[in-house]
């Protein structure tokens, strides 16, 4: 669980996690969420999400139960914790922030989530049924959260034991979100079933399929997917070809796609790393 999770920024496209500001300054915060993921500078970004996160911190102290700001929280601190935070200590502080928020999101939304802490995995899957459409957006942020918390708490083994709820929950969201899917979930869903070997219950090849889908609900314009594929499958099952090539082609695209730039400036950095170190690996 140690990976860098590239497609985390996808997550600024959902609903709410691009409100910064106020409604009446909607317009503004939608042109900021495009503006960061067209970003070719990850340092640029990576320097000025703390602003936005003490913005964020200010807000929710001015409306503490808004679903809508606390899911923005949630998602900028997760974003932050994942992707541009290298120490542990600090990344595990951020993150736990995160699903705090999203918790809080989730259980001002939909009352049986307050107690999912403390829930068994049947208890937890007993909640799901409950949430509907209107709730995906919100949903999704708390997955998201919960995954950026349990990469950054890696080092506790425990953390692993809640892998399955998360999987079941984007599970729920993908049933419940209609077209309006966020295609990143399912590059998160790969990155789950490859977290774990075989033995111990890691699922590889229904992995594999929901790269497949990744790559293909983005038209192949999501670079990151196939970083993950990379990694996730290929090298986990010692396919050095499927793996250099699929990396290759990441090294060898356009990172200039429209919603996708900075993710793909990110996924050809990481795939230029991950092609170095081919020969000591295989």
């Amino acid at each position: 669980m140690k990976r860098i999770l590239l497609i985390v920024a996808l997550s600024l496209h959902s609903s709410g996690c691009a409100i910064i500001v106020s409604n009446a300054a909607s317009g503004f915060s939608d042109n900021l969420a495009k503006a960061v993921l067209n970003q070719d500078d990850p340092d640029l970004v990576r320097d000025g999400i703390p602003t936005l996160l003490l913005t964020m911190d200010s807000l929710i102290e001015g409306s503490p139960d808004s679903p809508k700001l606390l899911t923005a929280g949630a998602t900028l601190y997760a974003t932050y914790g994942a992707a541009f935070v290298h120490d542990d200590v600090r990344a595990a502080k951020l993150t736990t922030r995160a699903r705090r928020y999203a918790l809080h999101a989730m259980c001002e939304t939909y009352r049986p989530s307050c107690g999912w802490p403390n829930a068994t995995y049947d208890e937890f899957i007993a909640t799901l049924d409950g949430i509907g459409k209107k709730n995906a957006d919100v949903l999704y942020a708390y997955g998201f959260a919960s995954l950026a918390y349990l990469r950054a708490h890696s080092a506790d083994w425990d953390s692993l034991a809640e892998l399955p709820q998360i999987e079941a929950l984007f599970d729920h969201y993908l049933n419940i979100s209609g077209d309006e899917v966020n295609s990143s979930v399912y590059t998160y869903m790969g990155i789950m079933l490859t977290l774990r070997p075989p033995a111990l219950g890691g699922e590889p090849e229904r992995a594999r399929e929901f790269f497949e889908k990744a790559i293909a609900k983005s038209a192949g314009a999501d670079l990151s997917a196939k970083v993950e594929y990379a990694r996730g499958y290929a090298k986990l099952l010692y396919k050095r070809d499927l793996h250099d090539r699929l990396l290759t082609e990441v090294v060898e695209a356009d990172s200039n796609r429209k919603g996708y730039v900075l993710t793909n400036v990110m996924a050809q950095e990481e795939a230029a790393t991950l092609l170095a170190e081919a020969d000591d690996y295989f």
